[in-house]
């Protein structure tokens, strides 16, 4: 599907945000490896979600759903034996059940994203996992990618950080289940670690025990817990969100966002106060982020780490603010369905953005009279580019053809619907 996404001026109007990804996934998870009943309200509806659903139906649990709920009778540490697993292009998922597969006699997951997940490395989890006695077959640490576990071990386990939390969070769930007491070590550097807190959170929930260092560098797990089922509410999504609150922000609009927590631990929550430096006119009370955009944006200096999914929702603001902005602190970035800088900037620099890249930065010159546009852009597969690339081309002279654009479902299957009801001139055309 192509988006072609017209010049528009104004946006107005108020929109619930969606479900968390993020908590949808995790709470599927846990509820899976409880032995009972577990139910999640308002459950997130994306491809990445869905994946996490499908496969852990694959793995024995049932999971039963309606309008506003979803049940799921788990398999504590006894998940069934398959053969195979499809997570489609879902990082996050493959790399969460990866250690969980570890519980198998042998399980391989499969590659159907070549361009995109199958391009992605893991060695840093797989690494991890042969310290436990877990055997992995795999390619240059990509998929396809064959586990052969049944009995692993706790112990002194370390992982690296460097390159993405989900590799410390799947570990987190899974050693809780095992027969020995586990010591995770990071090492070098945590991305991510709000994320990780967001893990440590549902785990919680869940009533398990682990012992966290302040740091988030060091971690005491007993073994031989046990996941409760539990009720769950999913909160709304910041990182979705973000892209909402671009559009705004660079248009003349009056648009509330319901349903973002406050005191949530999403990290993306910070884009309110991105925004804020930005000279954006919002308020954030009561769950309701509301912003009355005018065009006019400051550029500002901001570490990307503590807000990883909704940088290039902000990159995409500061394409038109007075100055010149820094995205520091991001290079994780550069290991998610695309290369989200390099490949990123390349399309801006299309539309006519002044960019520039650092292996761990991005610069933003703002032009504050807006974009040219006009061209077709390559999305990459990568829903968060979509996103952005949208909030560009909402301010571009000539507007924005952004191709392979049915990709926004992985986290936000109603983007494009929520913002044409605030008024976006955007045409949806099959391929």
């Amino acid at each position: 599907m192509k988006a072609i996404v017209k010049p528009t001026n104004q946006l107005e109007g108020t929109i619930n945000a969606l479900s968390s990804k993020n908590y949808t996934t995790r709470y599927l998870l846990i509820g899976a490896l409880a032995e009972g009943t577990s139910t999640i309200y308002y459950p997130a509806h994306s491809e990445d979600s869905d994946a996490m659903r499908r496969c852990i139906r694959d793995l024995g649990a049932v999971v039963e759903e309606d309008d506003e709920k979803m049940t799921i009778q788990g398999f504590g540490r006894h998940p069934k034996h398959v053969k195979e697993l499809n997570v489609g292009n879902a990082g996050a998922v493959l790399r969460f059940l990866m250690s969980i597969a570890a519980f198998c006699p042998e399980l391989t997951f499969v590659n159907t994203y070549p361009d995109s997940l199958g391009k992605r490395p893991h060695d840093d989890l797989i690494d991890a996992l042969q310290q436990m006695g877990v055997e992995v077959e795999h390619r240059e640490g990509k998929l396809p990618i064959t586990i052969r576990g049944g009995r692993p071990r706790g112990g002194k386990i370390r992982v690296s950080g460097n390159v993405s939390s989900q590799f410390l969070s799947s570990l987190l769930f899974m050693t809780p289940l095992l027969e020995e007491d586990s010591e995770i070590e990071v090492l070098h550097d945590l991305k991510s670690k709000v994320i990780v807190g967001q893990t440590l959170e549902v785990i919680a929930q869940a009533g398990i025990k682990i012992e966290a260092s302040d740091d988030l560098m060091h971690y005491k797990i007993p073994g031989r817990q046990k996941y409760q089922p539990q009720k769950y509410v999913v909160q709304g999504d910041y990182p979705g969100s973000a892209a909402i609150l671009a559009a705004a922000a660079v248009t003349n609009s009056d648009v509330k966002v319901l349903r973002l927590e406050e005191q949530s631990k999403q990290g993306e929550k910070a884009v309110v106060d991105v925004l804020r430096a930005m000279d954006v006119n919002l308020t954030h009370e009561n769950g309701v982020v509301h912003v009355k955009g005018n065009q006019k944006l400051k550029a500002g200096e901001f570490d990307g780490d503590h807000f990883t999914d909704a940088v290039l929702a902000m990159v995409a603001a500061a394409v038109f603010a007075e100055g010149t902005s820094r995205f520091y602190n991001v290079e994780n970035l550069r290991y998610k369905e695309c290369d989200r800088i390099t490949d990123f900037l390349n399309e801006l620099r299309k539309a006519g953005a002044d960019v520039e890249e650092r292996q761990s930065e991005i610069i933003v010159h703002g032009r504050p009279q807006g974009v040219t546009g006009g061209v077709e852009i390559n999305a990459h597969y990568d829903h968060r580019v979509i996103m952005a690339l949208t909030v560009v081309g909402l301010r571009s002279e000539q507007g924005l053809i952004i191709k392979d654009a049915h990709h926004v479902a992985k986290s936000y299957p109603h983007y494009f619907e929520h913002l044409l009801s605030l008024g976006a001139h955007i045409e949806l055309v099959k391929e």
